[in-house]
């Protein structure tokens, strides 16, 4: 799999709203800052924030856009994007969006996600 491949199958699974799809995307050591400004250090509060997401979040679109590679090498890669999502909470349409930075490493044959920053489209 190659970093764009990563990418791709990330923003799926992402989708998906199933943390099983996510989880082995996530690296032990992630730290994932929501735009809110919570910060989720470790896979087990990644899981945790991702699962609470879910459940909030019903019928969720995720998507990501205008990709820009900042570093990408054999063992290590860094992206920003922008990223759309749309769904329904407590019964009522809702939607948002933001600019992205993820840092992604390869460990043995997998690329995974090691940090990820959302924040808004400023």
């Amino acid at each position: 799999m190659t970093p764009d491949e990563f990418i791709t199958r990330y923003e799926q699974a992402l989708a998906s709203q199933e943390w099983e799809m996510v989880e082995p995307l996530i690296h032990e050591n992630s730290s994932v800052t929501f735009s809110n400004g919570q910060i989720h250090r470790g896979k087990g509060a990644v899981e945790k924030a991702f699962r609470t997401n879910f459940d909030l979040i019903k019928e969720e679109e995720y998507a990501m856009s205008d990709l820009h590679w900042v570093l990408k090498n054999e063992t290590f890669a860094i992206c920003t994007f922008v990223y759309h999502w749309s769904g329904v909470i407590n019964r009522k349409p809702a939607s948002g969006s933001g600019r992205g930075t993820s840092s992604l490493v390869k460990e043995g044959e997998a690329w995974q996600l090691v940090a990820e920053h959302l924040g808004p489209n400023s």
